[in-house]
């Protein structure tokens, strides 16, 4: 607040004795956070200039709304409401391992967060998870309008393995009924993780897994052409805990992942035979599918199909906290 009074000081004193008609000093005015009695004094029209512009990040931030606007400006107070926009996103699976991460990622930047999973709160002893309202649920039988009260985002983690009807519901119908819920309350953004594109035989890609997270695909797609964005990672590595024991992908994912980088253009020419993908898709790892999604949740011109290498960019473009 002492930054932007000091900033918003000479504004008010350039205002005062401008030229400028009743309507803009009403409006520059109002960006001021306090009542100020303004002196009459005339300044060059450039240095006016100047305080403007000094000023657009604070006009950027606050929206302020006023009334009552008359012709003396000289000492009359006004009074100023501030709208904050707040930000909230709903995960899918916060609990899981990329669920989890994307949760933390959130935390950091200041956004609200609400886990939807089945476990609840998860066994982690880390500051951030105190900071994640976390709802303990199942996608198809929880209380919609509750949970997605105010946000602004979706971020999906949902999927499972199992026999072929069991990852068909797991990986496809509970990431719809996710997609048609957020549709109807008027969220105004789907973000899901999928997974790789794999060159796979049809008979492969026919499983529950990968039929099931493409017909996730295509509804969001369907109910959010323009701001519905489908990751598509590979291997995903970090440390994934499993009943409280940490396993260190990483120690597998990361030297995998430099590998393949280094040996790109040796590895290239094998790209197109069937399943190569399972050998030569480069890893990524649960960090940047976090940053990837929240890259989606902030910028709108991030949406779509995501491949692995889209993933990482994405990532890299996220100011590190």
């Amino acid at each position: 607040m002492t930054m932007a009074m000091a900033a918003l000081a000479p504004l008010s004193t350039a205002v005062a004795g401008s030229a400028l008609p009743p309507v803009a000093k009403g409006r520059i005015s109002a960006l001021c956070p306090i009542s100020i009695a303004l002196p009459q004094r005339k300044l060059p029209q450039q240095h006016l200039t100047s305080v403007l512009s000094r000023t657009s990040l604070y006009q950027r931030q606050v929206r302020c709304t006023y009334s009552g606007v008359g012709t003396d400006f000289s000492s009359a107070p006004i009074d100023v409401v501030a709208e904050v926009k707040s930000e909230k996103i709903l995960v899918l699976g916060g609990s899981g391992f990329v669920g989890s991460e994307i949760c933390k990622q959130a935390v950091k930047r200041h956004i609200e967060v609400i886990s939807l999973s089945r476990s609840g709160r998860p066994s982690y002893s880390e500051s951030w998870v105190d900071k994640v309202v976390w709802v303990s649920g199942d996608v198809f039988m929880t209380d919609w309008d509750s949970v997605l009260n105010g946000c602004s985002a979706v971020i999906s983690t949902l999927g499972g393995f199992g026999t072929n009807e069991q990852m068909e519901k797991l990986n496809g119908d509970a990431n719809i009924i996710a997609v048609d819920a957020a549709s109807k309350a008027g969220v105004p953004k789907f973000i899901y993780v999928s997974v790789h594109d794999y060159n796979l035989p049809e008979f492969a890609l026919d499983s529950g897994y990968f039929k099931g997270k493409r017909r996730a695909e295509a509804e969001i797609l369907n109910k959010y052409p323009s701001s519905g964005t489908i990751l598509r990672p590979g291997f995903i590595y970090g440390k994934r805990r499993v009943n409280g024991v940490d396993i260190p992908l990483d120690f597998v994912g990361q030297p995998l992942e430099k590998i393949l980088a280094a040996t790109e253009t040796f590895t290239r020419p094998f790209a197109k035979l069937p399943a190569s993908d399972l050998l030569f898709a480069p890893p990524v790892s649960v960090k940047d599918v976090a940053l990837a999604a929240l890259k989606a949740f902030k910028d709108d011109t991030f949406f779509g199909t995501q491949s692995i290498e889209q993933i990482k960019e994405a990532a890299s473009a996220v100011v590190t906290v």
